[in-house]
Protein backbone atom coordinates (compact mmCIF):
# COMPACT_ATOMS: atom_id res chain seq x y z
CA UNK A 1 0.00 0.00 0.00
CA UNK A 2 1.43 3.42 -1.22
CA UNK A 3 0.96 6.61 0.72
CA UNK A 4 1.89 9.87 -0.18
CA UNK A 5 2.54 13.05 1.54
CA UNK A 6 1.45 16.75 0.52
CA UNK A 7 2.59 19.77 2.96
CA UNK A 8 1.81 23.29 2.60
CA UNK A 9 3.17 26.30 4.96
CA UNK A 10 5.54 26.27 7.78
CA UNK A 11 8.55 24.09 8.96
CA UNK A 12 6.40 22.66 12.17
CA UNK A 13 4.03 21.47 9.43
CA UNK A 14 6.88 19.49 7.49
CA UNK A 15 7.64 18.12 11.11
CA UNK A 16 4.63 16.88 11.76
CA UNK A 17 4.50 15.43 8.31
CA UNK A 18 7.91 13.80 8.53
CA UNK A 19 6.59 12.33 11.60
CA UNK A 20 3.35 11.08 10.03
CA UNK A 21 5.84 9.30 7.03
CA UNK A 22 7.98 7.81 9.87
CA UNK A 23 5.76 6.26 11.32
CA UNK A 24 3.94 4.60 8.16
CA UNK A 25 6.90 3.66 6.52
CA UNK A 26 8.12 1.78 9.95
CA UNK A 27 4.19 0.06 9.76
CA UNK A 28 4.60 -1.21 6.14
CA UNK A 29 3.42 1.52 4.22
CA UNK A 30 5.45 2.46 0.94
CA UNK A 31 5.97 6.05 0.89
CA UNK A 32 5.06 7.90 -2.62
CA UNK A 33 7.41 10.11 -3.93
CA UNK A 34 5.20 9.97 -7.31
CA UNK A 35 1.66 11.86 -6.58
CA UNK A 36 0.26 9.47 -9.14
CA UNK A 37 1.31 5.95 -8.19
CA UNK A 38 -0.27 6.76 -4.10
CA UNK A 39 -3.26 4.62 -2.54
CA UNK A 40 -3.63 6.44 0.46
CA UNK A 41 -2.82 10.55 0.89
CA UNK A 42 -2.52 13.14 3.98
CA UNK A 43 -2.25 16.36 3.01
CA UNK A 44 -1.36 18.95 5.61
CA UNK A 45 -2.89 21.82 4.86
CA UNK A 46 -1.94 25.83 5.91
CA UNK A 47 -4.09 28.65 6.89
CA UNK A 48 -1.95 31.69 6.81
CA UNK A 49 -3.16 33.51 3.29
CA UNK A 50 -5.94 32.81 0.91
CA UNK A 51 -3.77 31.04 -1.64
CA UNK A 52 -2.63 28.54 0.82
CA UNK A 53 -6.29 27.93 1.09
CA UNK A 54 -6.91 27.27 -2.06
CA UNK A 55 -3.18 25.50 -2.91
CA UNK A 56 -4.99 22.94 -0.63
CA UNK A 57 -8.13 22.99 -2.61
CA UNK A 58 -6.50 22.50 -6.24
CA UNK A 59 -4.68 19.57 -4.78
CA UNK A 60 -7.56 17.97 -3.16
CA UNK A 61 -9.68 18.19 -6.24
CA UNK A 62 -6.66 16.48 -8.29
CA UNK A 63 -6.52 13.68 -6.32
CA UNK A 64 -10.22 13.37 -6.05
CA UNK A 65 -10.61 13.00 -9.61
CA UNK A 66 -7.62 11.69 -10.53
CA UNK A 67 -7.01 9.20 -7.77
CA UNK A 68 -11.12 7.90 -7.81
CA UNK A 69 -10.33 4.74 -5.52
CA UNK A 70 -7.22 6.10 -3.05
CA UNK A 71 -8.33 6.99 0.92
CA UNK A 72 -7.22 11.13 1.00
CA UNK A 73 -6.77 12.47 4.57
CA UNK A 74 -7.07 16.36 4.86
CA UNK A 75 -5.27 18.10 7.97
CA UNK A 76 -3.63 20.98 9.26
CA UNK A 77 -4.60 24.38 10.17
CA UNK A 78 -6.93 24.76 7.36
CA UNK A 79 -8.63 21.21 8.55
CA UNK A 80 -9.02 23.17 11.90
CA UNK A 81 -10.60 26.04 10.25
CA UNK A 82 -12.91 25.52 8.14
CA UNK A 83 -13.78 21.51 8.43
CA UNK A 84 -17.22 21.73 7.19
CA UNK A 85 -16.17 23.54 3.86
CA UNK A 86 -13.61 20.81 3.33
CA UNK A 87 -16.72 18.35 3.93
CA UNK A 88 -18.51 20.31 1.53
CA UNK A 89 -15.46 19.03 -1.15
CA UNK A 90 -16.74 15.32 -1.10
CA UNK A 91 -18.07 13.10 0.98
CA UNK A 92 -14.48 10.80 0.64
CA UNK A 93 -12.57 13.10 2.62
CA UNK A 94 -11.36 12.33 5.60
CA UNK A 95 -11.13 15.21 8.21
CA UNK A 96 -8.61 15.31 11.11
CA UNK A 97 -7.96 18.51 12.39
CA UNK A 98 -5.35 20.13 13.49
CA UNK A 99 -5.86 19.72 17.60
CA UNK A 100 -6.10 16.03 16.88
CA UNK A 101 -3.21 15.28 14.28
CA UNK A 102 -1.71 13.68 16.49
CA UNK A 103 -3.98 10.44 15.90
CA UNK A 104 -2.71 10.16 13.00
CA UNK A 105 0.39 9.04 14.60
CA UNK A 106 -1.68 6.36 16.03
CA UNK A 107 -3.49 5.49 12.97
CA UNK A 108 -0.27 5.19 10.91
CA UNK A 109 1.77 3.25 13.73
CA UNK A 110 -1.44 0.58 13.94
CA UNK A 111 -3.12 0.39 10.79
CA UNK A 112 -2.57 -2.02 8.61
CA UNK A 113 -1.68 -1.34 4.72
CA UNK A 114 -4.91 -1.71 3.14
CA UNK A 115 -7.93 -0.75 5.80
CA UNK A 116 -10.31 1.82 6.01
CA UNK A 117 -9.00 4.78 7.34
CA UNK A 118 -12.54 6.63 8.31
CA UNK A 119 -13.63 3.78 10.11
CA UNK A 120 -10.22 3.58 11.79
CA UNK A 121 -10.28 7.42 12.19
CA UNK A 122 -13.42 7.27 13.95
CA UNK A 123 -12.34 4.14 16.46
CA UNK A 124 -9.24 5.88 17.35
CA UNK A 125 -11.42 9.31 18.29
CA UNK A 126 -13.46 7.40 20.43
CA UNK A 127 -11.22 5.80 22.41
CA UNK A 128 -8.51 8.51 23.35
CA UNK A 129 -11.49 11.00 23.78
CA UNK A 130 -9.51 14.43 23.92
CA UNK A 131 -5.88 12.98 24.53
CA UNK A 132 -4.26 15.32 22.08
CA UNK A 133 -0.57 15.41 22.47
CA UNK A 134 1.00 18.04 20.44
CA UNK A 135 4.59 17.12 20.96
CA UNK A 136 3.94 13.56 19.85
CA UNK A 137 5.66 13.98 16.74
CA UNK A 138 9.16 12.41 17.06
CA UNK A 139 11.53 12.31 14.42
CA UNK A 140 13.53 9.55 15.16
CA UNK A 141 14.30 8.65 11.47
CA UNK A 142 13.76 10.67 8.24
CA UNK A 143 11.98 9.70 5.61
CA UNK A 144 12.14 12.30 3.30
CA UNK A 145 15.14 14.33 4.98
CA UNK A 146 18.43 14.33 6.47
CA UNK A 147 18.12 17.12 8.85
CA UNK A 148 15.39 16.03 11.32
CA UNK A 149 13.11 18.82 12.96
CA UNK A 150 12.54 19.07 16.59
CA UNK A 151 9.41 20.53 17.48
CA UNK A 152 9.91 22.61 21.18
CA UNK A 153 7.20 25.06 20.74
CA UNK A 154 3.27 25.31 19.75
CA UNK A 155 0.45 27.79 19.61
CA UNK A 156 0.76 31.64 19.76
CA UNK A 157 0.05 34.07 22.53
CA UNK A 158 0.39 36.81 20.50
CA UNK A 159 -2.92 38.19 18.92
CA UNK A 160 -1.28 39.95 15.78
CA UNK A 161 -3.76 41.64 13.83
CA UNK A 162 -3.69 39.78 10.39
CA UNK A 163 -2.45 36.07 11.71
CA UNK A 164 -5.32 32.91 11.98
CA UNK A 165 -2.43 30.48 13.35
CA UNK A 166 -2.68 31.23 17.00
CA UNK A 167 -6.89 30.35 15.99
CA UNK A 168 -5.72 26.77 14.52
CA UNK A 169 -3.00 25.91 17.01
CA UNK A 170 -4.00 27.79 20.48
CA UNK A 171 -2.02 29.71 22.47
CA UNK A 172 1.68 28.67 23.27
CA UNK A 173 2.36 25.87 24.62
CA UNK A 174 6.37 24.12 25.35
CA UNK A 175 8.26 21.26 25.62
CA UNK A 176 9.34 20.19 28.79
CA UNK A 177 13.33 20.81 28.82
CA UNK A 178 14.25 17.60 30.04
CA UNK A 179 12.55 16.38 27.14
CA UNK A 180 14.31 18.28 24.68
CA UNK A 181 17.76 16.95 26.09
CA UNK A 182 16.17 13.25 25.79
CA UNK A 183 15.05 13.94 21.96
CA UNK A 184 18.02 16.03 20.85
CA UNK A 185 20.32 12.43 22.59
CA UNK A 186 18.20 10.14 20.64
CA UNK A 187 19.01 11.85 17.58
CA UNK A 188 22.37 12.30 18.23
CA UNK A 189 22.19 8.68 18.69
CA UNK A 190 20.91 8.10 15.53
CA UNK A 191 24.43 10.33 13.63
CA UNK A 192 22.39 13.03 12.71
CA UNK A 193 24.73 16.00 12.14
CA UNK A 194 22.58 18.84 11.75
CA UNK A 195 18.70 19.29 13.83
CA UNK A 196 16.33 21.98 13.37
CA UNK A 197 14.45 23.93 16.85
CA UNK A 198 11.34 24.44 15.00
CA UNK A 199 8.10 25.80 16.67
CA UNK A 200 5.30 28.14 15.71
CA UNK A 201 7.08 31.18 18.01
CA UNK A 202 10.36 29.15 19.54
CA UNK A 203 11.39 32.82 21.29
CA UNK A 204 8.10 32.36 23.40
CA UNK A 205 9.32 29.03 24.58
CA UNK A 206 8.53 28.89 28.41
CA UNK A 207 9.18 25.44 30.96
CA UNK A 208 7.95 26.68 34.12
CA UNK A 209 11.34 29.87 34.66
CA UNK A 210 13.18 28.16 31.68
CA UNK A 211 12.97 30.85 28.89
CA UNK A 212 14.12 30.10 25.13
CA UNK A 213 17.78 31.95 25.91
CA UNK A 214 18.03 28.94 28.73
CA UNK A 215 17.30 26.46 26.97
CA UNK A 216 19.46 27.33 24.71
CA UNK A 217 22.30 28.06 26.92
CA UNK A 218 21.35 24.60 28.52
CA UNK A 219 21.51 22.70 25.26
CA UNK A 220 25.14 24.65 24.22
CA UNK A 221 26.33 23.31 27.37
CA UNK A 222 26.67 19.70 26.01
CA UNK A 223 28.89 18.73 23.58
CA UNK A 224 26.98 18.22 20.94
CA UNK A 225 27.91 16.27 17.73
CA UNK A 226 25.42 18.17 15.17
CA UNK A 227 24.71 21.93 14.72
CA UNK A 228 21.29 23.35 15.72
CA UNK A 229 19.74 25.53 13.15
CA UNK A 230 17.23 28.29 14.90
CA UNK A 231 13.52 28.28 12.92
CA UNK A 232 12.19 32.13 12.74
CA UNK A 233 12.68 34.46 15.75
CA UNK A 234 10.60 36.83 16.81
CA UNK A 235 12.35 40.82 16.96
CA UNK A 236 11.00 41.85 20.18
CA UNK A 237 12.66 38.08 21.54
CA UNK A 238 16.06 38.70 19.97
CA UNK A 239 18.25 39.96 23.63
CA UNK A 240 21.00 40.84 24.29
CA UNK A 241 21.83 37.15 25.67
CA UNK A 242 20.55 35.01 22.80
CA UNK A 243 22.89 37.12 20.25
CA UNK A 244 25.61 36.36 23.00
CA UNK A 245 24.73 32.77 22.79
CA UNK A 246 24.28 32.32 18.75
CA UNK A 247 28.17 33.31 18.54
CA UNK A 248 28.32 29.73 19.49
CA UNK A 249 30.09 28.03 15.85
CA UNK A 250 27.55 25.19 16.74
CA UNK A 251 24.58 27.31 15.68
CA UNK A 252 24.32 27.68 11.91
CA UNK A 253 24.49 31.39 11.35
CA UNK A 254 21.43 31.60 9.73
CA UNK A 255 18.95 33.34 10.85
CA UNK A 256 15.25 34.52 10.30
CA UNK A 257 13.27 37.60 11.34
CA UNK A 258 9.34 38.42 10.54
CA UNK A 259 9.55 42.10 10.53
CA UNK A 260 6.53 42.60 8.43
CA UNK A 261 6.99 46.07 8.11
CA UNK A 262 9.28 48.96 8.90
CA UNK A 263 6.90 51.55 9.38
CA UNK A 264 5.88 52.62 13.81
CA UNK A 265 2.20 53.10 12.68
CA UNK A 266 1.92 49.80 10.52
CA UNK A 267 3.24 47.64 12.82
CA UNK A 268 1.47 49.55 15.69
CA UNK A 269 -1.95 48.67 13.11
CA UNK A 270 -0.56 44.97 12.73
CA UNK A 271 -0.26 44.30 16.85
CA UNK A 272 3.33 43.73 17.10
CA UNK A 273 4.87 44.02 19.99
CA UNK A 274 8.08 46.71 18.83
CA UNK A 275 8.76 49.04 16.68
CA UNK A 276 11.01 49.92 13.29
CA UNK A 277 13.80 50.74 16.20
CA UNK A 278 13.41 47.28 17.55
CA UNK A 279 13.57 45.71 14.38
CA UNK A 280 16.73 47.59 13.21
CA UNK A 281 18.03 46.55 17.02
CA UNK A 282 17.66 42.71 16.23
CA UNK A 283 19.34 42.60 13.21
CA UNK A 284 21.92 44.73 14.76
CA UNK A 285 22.17 42.34 17.42
CA UNK A 286 22.44 39.00 14.93
CA UNK A 287 24.37 40.32 12.38
CA UNK A 288 27.25 41.70 15.15
CA UNK A 289 26.97 38.02 16.59
CA UNK A 290 28.80 36.10 13.29
CA UNK A 291 30.36 36.71 10.53
CA UNK A 292 28.18 37.65 7.61
CA UNK A 293 25.18 35.10 8.56
CA UNK A 294 22.40 34.75 6.50
CA UNK A 295 19.70 36.79 7.32
CA UNK A 296 16.24 36.75 5.81
CA UNK A 297 12.99 38.38 6.35
CA UNK A 298 9.03 38.27 6.45
CA UNK A 299 7.37 40.89 4.90
CA UNK A 300 4.19 41.59 4.28
CA UNK A 301 2.83 44.55 1.62
CA UNK A 302 -0.59 46.19 1.41
CA UNK A 303 -1.99 45.71 4.87
CA UNK A 304 -4.96 47.66 5.42
CA UNK A 305 -4.17 51.45 5.73
CA UNK A 306 -0.69 51.00 4.62
CA UNK A 307 0.22 54.60 2.28
CA UNK A 308 2.84 54.35 -0.68
CA UNK A 309 4.95 56.50 2.03
CA UNK A 310 4.66 53.65 4.66
CA UNK A 311 5.91 51.06 1.83
CA UNK A 312 8.49 53.61 1.18
CA UNK A 313 9.94 53.49 4.33
CA UNK A 314 10.09 49.63 4.92
CA UNK A 315 11.74 50.01 1.06
CA UNK A 316 14.48 52.16 2.03
CA UNK A 317 15.34 51.00 5.80
CA UNK A 318 15.40 47.42 4.12
CA UNK A 319 17.57 47.93 0.92
CA UNK A 320 20.15 49.31 3.65
CA UNK A 321 20.00 46.51 6.18
CA UNK A 322 22.34 43.29 5.87
CA UNK A 323 19.64 40.84 4.53
CA UNK A 324 20.12 37.84 2.13
CA UNK A 325 16.94 37.53 1.03
CA UNK A 326 13.05 38.41 1.79
CA UNK A 327 9.85 36.32 2.06
CA UNK A 328 7.27 38.77 1.03
CA UNK A 329 3.56 38.10 1.12
CA UNK A 330 1.05 40.87 -0.16
CA UNK A 331 -1.76 40.70 2.43
CA UNK A 332 -4.57 38.22 2.56
CA UNK A 333 -7.75 39.21 4.67
CA UNK A 334 -8.02 36.49 7.36
CA UNK A 335 -11.83 35.49 8.79
CA UNK A 336 -11.89 35.59 12.64
CA UNK A 337 -8.87 38.41 12.55
CA UNK A 338 -9.23 41.94 13.17
CA UNK A 339 -7.27 42.63 10.04
CA UNK A 340 -10.65 40.86 8.18
CA UNK A 341 -12.54 43.56 9.23
CA UNK A 342 -10.42 46.96 8.80
CA UNK A 343 -11.21 49.80 6.34
CA UNK A 344 -8.73 51.49 3.89
CA UNK A 345 -7.94 48.27 2.16
CA UNK A 346 -5.40 48.92 -0.59
CA UNK A 347 -6.02 47.43 -3.57
CA UNK A 348 -4.37 44.67 -4.62
CA UNK A 349 -3.08 46.08 -7.88
CA UNK A 350 -1.09 48.80 -5.18
CA UNK A 351 0.03 45.49 -3.20
CA UNK A 352 0.92 43.76 -6.01
CA UNK A 353 3.36 46.24 -7.44
CA UNK A 354 4.93 47.06 -3.64
CA UNK A 355 5.09 43.26 -3.60
CA UNK A 356 7.29 42.95 -6.51
CA UNK A 357 9.53 45.48 -5.84
CA UNK A 358 10.64 43.96 -2.80
CA UNK A 359 10.68 40.47 -4.75
CA UNK A 360 13.21 42.15 -6.95
CA UNK A 361 15.16 43.80 -3.58
CA UNK A 362 15.58 40.13 -2.28
CA UNK A 363 17.23 38.64 -5.82
CA UNK A 364 19.65 41.59 -5.60
CA UNK A 365 20.23 41.12 -1.98
CA UNK A 366 20.44 37.19 -2.56
CA UNK A 367 22.61 37.15 -5.35
CA UNK A 368 24.85 40.05 -3.73
CA UNK A 369 25.25 37.83 -0.90
CA UNK A 370 26.30 34.14 -2.99
CA UNK A 371 28.88 36.52 -4.47
CA UNK A 372 30.45 37.62 -1.13
CA UNK A 373 30.89 34.07 -0.40
CA UNK A 374 32.49 33.17 -3.50
CA UNK A 375 36.32 31.29 -2.72
CA UNK A 376 34.88 31.02 1.49
CA UNK A 377 35.13 27.46 2.95
CA UNK A 378 31.82 26.34 3.98
CA UNK A 379 30.57 23.20 5.71
CA UNK A 380 27.44 22.00 3.46
CA UNK A 381 25.14 19.26 4.60
CA UNK A 382 24.76 16.43 1.69
CA UNK A 383 21.29 15.90 1.27
CA UNK A 384 20.72 13.84 -1.72
CA UNK A 385 23.03 12.30 -5.20
CA UNK A 386 23.20 14.79 -7.52
CA UNK A 387 22.65 14.18 -11.48
CA UNK A 388 26.53 13.59 -12.63
CA UNK A 389 28.81 11.19 -10.79
CA UNK A 390 30.90 12.66 -7.87
CA UNK A 391 28.00 15.59 -7.25
CA UNK A 392 25.53 15.79 -4.35
CA UNK A 393 23.23 18.56 -3.18
CA UNK A 394 24.44 19.89 -0.27
CA UNK A 395 23.03 22.87 2.57
CA UNK A 396 25.69 24.89 4.21
CA UNK A 397 25.43 26.06 7.19
CA UNK A 398 24.04 29.29 6.51
CA UNK A 399 22.28 28.28 4.23
CA UNK A 400 23.84 28.20 0.82
CA UNK A 401 22.06 25.67 -1.79
CA UNK A 402 25.00 23.90 -3.49
CA UNK A 403 25.64 21.52 -5.46
CA UNK A 404 29.07 20.25 -4.51
CA UNK A 405 31.34 18.18 -6.93
CA UNK A 406 33.83 15.68 -6.34
CA UNK A 407 32.94 14.25 -3.55
CA UNK A 408 34.45 10.73 -3.07
CA UNK A 409 31.48 7.66 -4.19
CA UNK A 410 32.77 5.61 -1.45
CA UNK A 411 32.57 7.84 1.56
CA UNK A 412 29.37 10.12 0.68
CA UNK A 413 26.19 9.29 1.90
CA UNK A 414 23.31 11.33 2.98
CA UNK A 415 23.35 13.21 6.10
CA UNK A 416 27.40 13.72 6.47
CA UNK A 417 28.76 16.92 6.62
CA UNK A 418 32.00 18.11 4.35
CA UNK A 419 34.18 21.13 3.52
CA UNK A 420 33.87 22.75 0.47
CA UNK A 421 35.06 25.90 -1.24
CA UNK A 422 32.25 28.35 -3.01
CA UNK A 423 32.49 28.49 -6.62
CA UNK A 424 30.72 30.16 -9.50
CA UNK A 425 29.69 27.36 -12.09
CA UNK A 426 28.41 28.55 -15.67
CA UNK A 427 26.42 31.35 -13.60
CA UNK A 428 25.32 29.53 -10.79
CA UNK A 429 26.35 28.78 -7.20
CA UNK A 430 28.10 25.75 -6.70
CA UNK A 431 31.08 23.94 -4.41
CA UNK A 432 34.49 21.98 -4.96
CA UNK A 433 34.44 19.31 -2.09
CA UNK A 434 37.85 19.58 -0.02
CA UNK A 435 36.75 16.85 2.46
CA UNK A 436 35.28 15.48 5.48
Amino acid sequence: MRIAFYTLGCKLNQCESEALATAAACRGFSLSVTWEEADIYIINTCTVTSKAEQKARRVIRKILRERPAAQVVVTGCYAQLESEALRGISPRLIIVTQEEKDLLLDLLSSAAPGGDLQLLVQDLRDQRLNHADPFAFRVDSTAYHTRPFLKIQDGCDNRCAYCRVPLARGNSISLKADEVLRRLEDLEEKGFREVVLTGVNITAYRDGDTTFDDLLERLLSRNWSFRIRLSSLEPDRVTEHLAELVTDERICPHFHLPVQSLSDRILKAMGRHYDAAGALKAVERLTASRSDPFLAADVITGFPGETEEDSQETFRLLTDLPFSGLHVFPFSPRPGTRAFGMKNRVPERDSGQRSARLLRLSKELHEAYLHRWIGRVVSPLLLEKGSAPGRWQGLSENYLQLSVRGVPAKEAAPGLLCRAEVVEEAGTMAARFSGF
